[in-house]
């Protein structure tokens, strides 16, 4: 008789070990690397099958191995150590907003996203947007803000990048399994499932609500999926960013007017609205409509939703901003607007827009007239903004349209390499990330000796190099292939950095403007550099295409092969890698389009200096000794001439100053200290003022305290 192993669908957790379940289903793991060693240490290799995902690793770990460490006295003390962290921190009182505002505890705050990139386990981000959502929200929880987030669960995902023979880029939808996600149903107070109802035209439709637990701060997630949604409409919250104008319009729809109806059903009422972009200002229709079916006259309703709304615009660029033509407005909301007393003329009013081909619904502008708190995300950007949506604001001048700015940070426990984190624990202080935004700390990076920052630098960049081999093994084998080019990537190299979204204002193709120079550069015997891309285009981006299968086909080229790598599929956990791993991290957008960029600012804070156009975050940042600048702090009106100045100005930086920098002045151990000065400067100048404690203690201070506190 044959006797079969199976497994049960949920490996029974040995008791001793059961909070191994309660640990999973708060994402708070993820910014604590040593909760995540207690999943890894059980079984490394299903850790990584599972894609670090704790939920899955429990549906499939065999129950030996469970067993295993129950009887292993280190891993019992270290979970023991984890729980009680964890158990502490949700529990405490000592927090930053009740040492700083204890009488707003219950002003909660509601922020409406249509992304959340939390972690790689759960992918329904796209990129920047989502990403700065997601930091926002762990820094939420960190600093015990009253904060609910609400947004879309997305089943589908944002899609998975796969690259052809020749580098073009498909993408691959993979449907999520509600039981692999930390997502359990929303219940009201009685117990009952949360399902919002919405009227879309000639139907209704119903999104159930989900609740994923970040540390101390609730996601309230929707989805379309349910019964008895028809199969458009269940495939309306499938992806992120998909389908045409018309599925756009009724996913905002969905998350503006559906997300406040599922707060309202789990009985919160926040004090203040934080739209995180457009996508989500049909919210403040749904505020209108109730207050006027209460009572209030329009102009009440209006002036008490301004009071307490603040909207954050990120782009810069025209197309980013949704607007819908008039006829798709009114095909879609012609019951809604009598709801709030108004006509035609006068609800397309509120968001009006003239374009080249005729009047549009905009939401940017829906947003900026509906909330009297308004901010784009960088020094500069606010700038463009304020001159981007002057004409809202007859009789200002650009300098005094209300719209002021809050630089973006990063979720510091989140992207700092745990290598970097024991280095600053063991000179900074072992309760540096209580004071992160505290400038002062961080000149005792100045005291950590260049050999031991030098010899984690080199550990990170070896760890980047592994991983990028590995992934470019991984992808030519799903081809049935060998990789053409073998070693890839050197180990002692000078290793730069280019990742983000392929959309063609950032210029991923910027150094290959001569390429016979830049293979003169790369190829120094002396000062030899290598690069490593990686980035997705949106789906229907095809120039954004062209240029990931531009640069993947030129990987191949005699005098870049080997130099270049393109490492395929961009989400969370290559971005860890790769801000953790090179030695240079590169931004060349065309100024002024970049609003502020934040992948820069997690390489700067592990130690990576940044090479950038003075675009975005970096002219807050750059002091002309904690990294480089790249072309010249002006308007061009040429865009050929403009990327022809900047990519001379890349080259000569490249070669004259970071390599050299690189190179030179090493010691009798090889530790190059003109390098590690600026390694050290880019810590000591960036890690707190671009933190997302300081973001988050700055929107305190000028956005959500004064809303709150408007009467």
């Amino acid at each position: 008789m044959i006797e079969l192993d199976t497994e049960l669908i949920y490996t029974p957790i040995p008791k001793p070990i059961a909070r191994l379940r309660d640990l999973a289903y708060n994402i708070w793991w993820s910014w604590h690397p040593e909760a995540q060693e207690l999943f890894r240490q059980i079984d490394p290799e299903l850790w990584e099958q599972v894609y670090h995902n704790p939920v899955k690793f429990l549906r499939e770990v065999r129950q030996r191995s469970l067993a295993a460490v129950v009887s292993n006295e280190a891993y019992m003390q270290h979970f023991n150590a984890v729980l009680q962290n964890l158990d502490s921190y949700m529990q405490s009182q000592d927090t930053w907003f009740n040492r700083n505002y204890p009488d707003l505890k219950d002003a909660t705050i509601a922020y409406f996203s249509a992304e959340f990139g939390i972690h790689e386990s759960l992918p329904i981000y796209s990129g920047g947007l989502g990403i700065l959502s997601g930091d926002h929200v762990k820094e939420s929880s960190d600093m015990a803000l009253p904060f609910i987030g609400v947004g879309f669960i997305y089943p589908q995902g944002y899609f998975r990048q796969r690259l052809d023979h020749s580098g073009w880029q498909f993408a691959e939808y993979h449907k999520l399994n509600f039981a692999d996600a930390p997502a359990v149903p929303a219940l009201t107070e009685d117990g009952h499932e949360v399902v919002v109802e919405v009227e879309l035209p000639g139907r209704m439709i119903y999104a159930k609500v989900y609740r994923i637990q970040v540390g101390r701060t609730t996601l309230l997630l929707m989805d379309t999926d349910i019964h008895p949604n028809n199969p458009q409409d269940r495939e309306l919250s499938a992806r992120l960013y998909g389908g045409d104008q018309e599925m756009r319009i009724a996913q905002e729809i969905v998350l503006g007017i559906g997300g406040v109806r599922a707060l309202r059903q789990l009985g919160i009422n926040p004090r203040v609205w934080h739209m995180n972009e457009g996508h989500s200002a049909f919210l403040v229709l749904e505020l209108m409509r109730e207050k006027i079916s209460a009572g209030m006259s329009f102009d009440q309703a209006t002036q008490e939703i301004q009071r307490h709304t603040i909207f954050t615009t990120h782009t810069p660029v025209p197309a980013g901003n949704d607007a819908f033509p008039y006829q798709m407005i009114e095909k879609f909301f012609w019951r809604y607007w009598p709801q709030l007393g108004l006509n035609h003329d006068d609800f397309m009013n509120l968001a009006r827009q003239d374009q080249s081909w005729g009047p549009t619904f905009a939401m940017t502008v829906l947003g900026l007239k509906m909330a009297n708190y308004r901010n784009g995300v960088s020094k500069l950007h606010g700038h463009v903004a304020r001159g981007m949506w002057q004409w809202l604001f007859p009789g200002k001048s650009q300098d005094d349209v209300p719209i002021t700015s809050i630089t973006n940070g990063v979720h510091t426990a989140s992207w700092l390499a745990p290598e970097m984190r024991a280095v600053f624990d063991a000179y900074i202080g072992q309760n540096w990330e209580d004071n992160i935004d505290d400038p002062q700390q961080w000149q005792k990076v100045y005291e950590i000796p260049d050999d031991v920052l030098w010899e984690v630098r080199v550990k990170l960049r070896k760890q980047l190099v592994d991983f990028a081999r590995e992934r470019t093994r991984q992808r030519f084998h799903r081809m049935g292939q060998e990789p053409p080019i073998w070693p890839l990537l050197n180990e002692d190299t000078l290793t730069i950095g280019f990742a983000r979204r392929f959309a063609t204002y950032k210029r991923a193709t910027l150094m290959f403007k001569d390429i016979e120079r830049l293979k003169a550069i790369i190829n120094r015997h002396d000062r030899p550099v290598q690069i490593v891309f990686a980035g997705k285009a949106h789906p229907a981006d095809t120039p954004g295409k062209h240029f990931i299968q531009d640069i993947y086909q030129l990987s191949f080229q005699p005098g870049l092969a080997g130099r270049i790598v393109f490492i395929e599929e961009y989400d969370i956990a290559v971005g860890r890698e790769l801000t953790r791993g090179v030695d240079v991290w590169l931004n060349n957008p065309r100024r002024p389009h970049e609003a502020s960029g934040t992948s820069g600012q997690k390489a700067a804070l592990n130690g990576a200096p940044n090479a950038s156009i003075l675009d975005g975050w970096w002219p807050e940042a750059y002091d002309g000794s904690n990294g480089w600048k790249i072309g010249e702090e002006r308007e061009y009106s040429n865009h050929d001439e403009q990327d022809w100045q900047d990519a001379q100005s890349f080259y000569h930086v490249l070669e004259h100053e970071i390599a050299a920098s690189f190179y030179e002045e090493r010691n009798e151990k090889g530790v190059p200290r003109r390098w590690m000065q600026i390694c050290k400067n880019s810590i000591a100048t960036t890690a707190h003022l671009f933190s997302m404690r300081r973001m988050l203690a700055d929107y305190m201070r000028y956005l959500y305290v004064p809303a709150a506190r408007s009467e």
